[in-house]
């Protein structure tokens, strides 16, 4: 399984991305989805081979046409001269094509394969079970998976190819070079170790600055992340400076990060132009005492120079290429961890159609269910409950805070399985359900509604994508919501804004209701969708609730006794086990009940208050 560790607050420990075997084998199972376009692809390859030895037939053709001039000072004609600047004009307009060609073909090929990776990785991404979910931070999640596509994407369309590039010109330009001048050749190459020594010395510095950058940068994304989602928190207790700070400091870090790499790779660059241009002045210095000599021509030490500077040229570029390349290495073997996580569900553009599942009765057994999340070893939530839902049933759960309420929820919707023990829908055992087919006839309305930023209408149909305007529009009068949406200028066209924010408490949970009733579930679950709201509204909303409960198996949880007064079944849950379960009636009268005493506390009318600003007092207290 991929390993994302925690560093700080949201810092990620990056894998060393070494050019080995395996490295290399992660980085190429990523091409096939180039297969798909591979005849182009192929093509560019071949356009930018061409055009880099149409680049070392440059500094041939111009030795030719110094020497072809020396000829002409010693009585000889310009034909030789034009003929030669003709050709290099001919060949630049030929490299020119090319270049043309294979620069669009790269971005063409590279951009419609990372579309095709972007939508697989998020497929692979929105299909991960919640074990996966919760040992991760949202915020990182989304900049390291944004960060590592770009990466690739900007190798594939640009660091690829010129590495390709640079290799022909290096490995052209030494042959060449050894064909000129033997003797030029040995001076040259005298500096390479040296080079060859600093540069790696140099990328591995680099390389270890540029993660911890990347790290940092990803802290104040997490930042910004967390600071955007709670924004209601920080202006309600007035923690804008707060965050404020938190970013500043984030920004400093990795500014100080940042600039450390900026020093030494000011440092590498300099001393690489001293270098490089060190040795062209020694080979520069060797061709003219050779020149002096007779041993070589002005041409051949034309050529020599051109051909010295193409080669210096690509070695100066390797380091940055080679350090770029690990880059993509370290984000292609992250990609390929997240694409190999197993999926709960399989997540396709266009889905065909499996074994529909036939509509459930709603019978809903559990028998000694035990449940410990993987993020709490040690920590057993559920020990051994049992519990029955008849078809069409009202089962209502309640229990302190920390009882294990909203993990029955979560093992409900399937999101986790039992550690040990069973549930059972309609007699068989839920694991054997399909996934997507089981959840489908599931709906549930949580206490803090979470709705899109899109419209009503595309909120309402989330339920079932693909819903008419009429069915729509029929599910938001059930809910009591068609009379509030139509009072919008724009009605089911109302954008909602981020979260929901443009709609109160009590017409978010309406939405999410119509959403509800829309999918049209065989079992509902109900997390306390009338807390926190105005009389008006609680009375709109349990209404709605009750038609939407109308022979559906229904678990409501909750937190305020008086809203379960009338369910066929309370089960209290204490510590993880149930307590006692029964009616309302049957609850209040068991001497030394669980319920009964916690309802004793809820029904009973608080002392009233002296502050006549402070209310009445008679808000329920919640579990």
């Amino acid at each position: 399984m991929a390993r994302y560790s925690r560093n700080d607050r949201a810092g990620i420990d990056l894998p060393k991305a070494k050019l080995d075997r395996e490295s290399l084998r992660e980085a190429v199972g990523l091409f096939r989805y180039l297969r798909p376009y591979r005849l182009r692809f192929g093509a560019a390859l071949c356009s930018l081979f061409l055009t880099s030895l149409l680049s070392l037939a440059f500094p041939y053709l111009a030795g030719s046409l110094v020497d072809a001039a020396v000829q002409q000072t010693r009585g000889g004609g310009m034909t030789g001269v034009d003929r030669t600047a003709l050709l290099l004009l001919g060949i630049l307009a030929i490299q020119s094509g090319l270049q043309y060609f294979h620069t669009l073909s790269f971005a063409t090929v590279g951009q419609r394969g990372l579309v095709d990776l972007r939508r697989d990785t998020y497929a692979r991404l929105i299909s991960l079970p919640m074990t996966f979910f919760a040992n991760r931070r949202v915020g990182e999640l989304a900049s390291r998976l944004s960060a590592d596509l770009t990466q690739i994407e900007d190798t594939l369309i640009s660091i690829l190819p010129q590495f390709l590039r640079q290799t022909t010109l290096l490995a052209g330009g030494i042959a060449l070079i050894a064909a000129t001048s033997l003797k030029l050749t040995a001076v040259m190459l005298a500096s390479l170790p040296v080079l060859t020594v600093v540069a790696v010395v140099f990328g591995r510095k680099t390389r270890r600055i540029a993660r911890d950058a990347q790290d940092r940068l990803a802290e104040t994304a997490t930042i910004v992340e967390e600071t955007l989602q709670g924004i209601l928190n920080v202006k309600a207790f007035t923690n804008e400076d707060y965050e404020l700070k938190r970013y500043h400091h984030g920004l400093e870090v990795f500014l100080a990060a940042t600039l450390r790499g900026a020093r030494l790779r000011a440092a590498f660059i300099a001393f690489i132009v001293f270098a490089l241009f060190g040795s062209i002045v020694l080979v520069l210095w060797s061709g003219a005492r050779l020149l002096q000599t007779g041993e070589i021509s002005f041409g051949d030490l034309t050529r020599f120079i051109l051909y010295t500077t193409f080669v210096a040229g690509a070695m100066g570029q390797f380091a940055e290429l080679y350090s770029q390349l690990q880059k993509a290495i370290g984000a292609t073997q992250r990609v390929r961890e997240l694409l190999r996580e197993p999926g709960e569900v399989k997540v396709e553009l266009n889905p065909v159609a499996g074994p529909s599942l036939p509509r459930l009765l709603g019978e809903v057994r559990l028998e000694g269910v035990r449940f410990t999340y993987p993020s709490r070893a040690g920590v057993e939530v559920l020990r051994g409950i049992d519990l029955v839902a008849a078809p069409g049933q009202r089962i209502a759960v309640v229990g302190p805070s920390g009882a294990g309420k909203s993990t029955l929820i979560s093992l409900l919707l399937r999101l986790y399985d039992p550690s040990a023990g069973r549930m059972l829908i309609d007699g068989r055992d839920a694991r054997e359900y399909p996934l997507s087919a089981l959840r489908a006839q599931i709906a549930m309305v949580p206490q803090e509604v979470l709705l899109f930023g899109g419209t009503i209408a595309e909120n309402i149909a989330y339920g079932r994508p693909g819903a008419s305007t009429a069915e729509i529009e029929s599910a938001a009068r059930q809910a009591n919501a068609h009379d509030f949406i139509t009072t919008f200028p724009q009605g089911y066209e109302t954008l909602v804004g981020d979260r929901g924010i443009k709609l109160s408490g009590g017409q978010r949970q309406r939405v999410a209701i119509a959403r509800a009733i829309l999918r049209d579930p065989a079992i509902l679950i109900l997390d306390e969708a009338t807390s926190a709201l105005d009389s008006e509204s609680e009375r709109l909303i349990q209404d709605a609730l009750e038609k939407l409960m109308r022979g559906r198996t229904s678990f409501i949880i909750a937190h305020r006794l008086a809203t379960v007064r009338d369910a066929d079944c309370i089960v209290v849950i204490v510590d993880g086990q149930v307590a006692e379960s029964g009616t309302h009636e049957e609850l209040q009268a068991r001497d030394g009940g669980v319920y009964r005493r916690l309802a004793a506390l809820q029904f009973r009318r608080p002392e009233p208050v002296s502050d006549p600003d402070a209310g009445t007092g008679t808000e329920s207290p919640r579990l």
